[in-house]
């Protein structure tokens, strides 16, 4: 076996359903999970149809790389999303199909860390645990960034020392953040981008929930329009995770892409011809349509608008919790109760008002902050993902708040 699968922490889903274990909640009460990001608006009709007129294509092997309208349509998206120039993003050597951002992400870590020159990968912390899991099945040590109220939830790359930088060669990004959304500035990815070029490492930038956003004129930044803008038209060492699963309500696709330094995506799609599987054809036919069209996500981000605006008119009374920058996490707090911490107000939150949240310290390890001081930055937080349907985001933010009230 391979030695390393023991270094894996439990999923914080695995920690979860040990915490609730043997606790039976209040029949009375429909169970109502804000535990697991999972989209649940409903799938475009029109993308579906699509999938089901090309079902025929089942009958052949889809190339790894992706059908050429299918890259054409990313890098469509891509230019109009983020203001590129024209012609920019080159659909034969800036793009490639990916099923869906997970095993991309993972699989990103096995193409480009050398694991004989004692690497890091650097990450934020909290953060998704697929960063973690691919930094240490690819041989290197993760380096944990925190990201806490007082660094607005954003990595403080000025923080990390020469040392650390030295030893670098990955740093995974997620803007916006899960758990947290905080959205990461031009002027932060500018500075990492001068850093990598000083310290020759790579950029992941996990930008799944770039299109869920409250405000119409204030859009998240992307990676490759920061390295753009900076003349960087070869994206070098810059790389972006994109899916359709948060923007187009369609996890259950496993549609993503990956896109920007051709040579490394070159390296990437040679990994992924060993081990990646291609995207099936009517899958590949269903994403054209989803890139293609932008009013079902407008539609999407205003059902999203509409439950934060409900939930935190319900919390924000009782919690300390704010709207985040983009994204459909709650990063609440835990009240400021002797003996109450993130795993005990969610264990009794689900014993009795069958409300599943997840402990923020599941979603993060401990590591030193600047002054060196080791902290859990998940602890006492909770994350929330308001994912269900308005009425029983409404339901699961009025018990919440009735399990608050009875603290207090």
């Amino acid at each position: 076996m391979n030695p390393d699968l023991n270094r894996l922490h439990p999923y914080p889903f695995e920690k979860l359903r040990a915490l609730k274990e043997g606790i039976v909640p209040p029949s009375d009460k429909s169970p109502i999970a804000l535990s697991i990001g999972e989209p649940k608006h409903a799938p475009p009709g029109f993308v579906l149809e699509e999938m089901i007129t090309h079902l025929h294509g089942l009958g052949n092997y889809p190339l790894t790389k992706g059908i050429l309208p299918l890259r054409k349509a990313i890098a469509q998206w891509l230019t109009r999303r983020f203001a590129l120039n024209a012609n920019v993003i080159d659909p034969e050597r800036h793009v490639l199909p990916v099923g869906g951002t997970r095993e991309a992400l993972f699989a990103f870590a096995q193409t480009v860390v050398d694991s004989t020159q004692n690497p890091l990968v650097l990450m934020p912390n909290p953060f998704y645990q697929i960063y973690e899991g691919a930094a240490l099945l690819a041989g290197a040590e993760p380096y944990f960034l925190n990201t806490t109220a007082e660094t607005q939830f954003l990595p403080d790359f000025d923080s990390v020392s020469n040392a650390v930088w030295q030893r670098c060669q990955l740093v995974y990004l997620c803007s916006p953040g899960n758990p947290t959304g905080a959205v990461i500035g031009e002027a932060a990815l500018q500075k990492l981008i001068a850093l990598a070029d000083e310290f020759d490492f790579i950029i992941a930038s996990d930008e799944c929930y770039s299109e869920i956003y409250f405000d119409e004129t204030k859009l998240p930044v992307g990676l490759l329009e920061v390295a753009a803008k900076l003349g960087r038209t070869d994206f070098k060492r810059c790389v972006v995770f994109h899916s359709l699963s948060k923007r187009s309500n369609l996890p259950g696709l496993r549609s993503g892409f990956v896109a920007g330094d051709a040579e490394v995506l070159a390296k990437f799609l040679l990994y992924r011809t060993y081990q990646g599987s291609a995207l099936p054809p009517p899958t590949q036919a269903a994403s054209i349509k989803a890139w293609g069209d932008e009013q079902h996500v407008i539609d999407n981000r205003a059902r999203y608008c509409e439950k934060f605006d409900a939930v935190l008119d319900i919390l924000s009374p009782v919690l300390d919790v704010q709207r985040p920058d983009a994204g459909f996490y709650l990063w609440s707090k835990t009240p400021d109760i002797a003996g109450m911490d993130d795993e005990t107000f969610t264990r009794d939150l689900f014993a009795q008002q069958n409300v599943t949240v997840v402990p923020g310290s599941y979603l993060s390890r401990e590591a030193a902050n600047a002054d060196g001081k080791i902290i859990n930055p998940g602890a006492n937080r909770l994350r929330m993902a308001l994912v269900a349907p308005l009425e029983e985001c409404i339901d699961a933010a009025q018990r919440i708040r009735h399990y608050v009230e009875t603290l207090s």
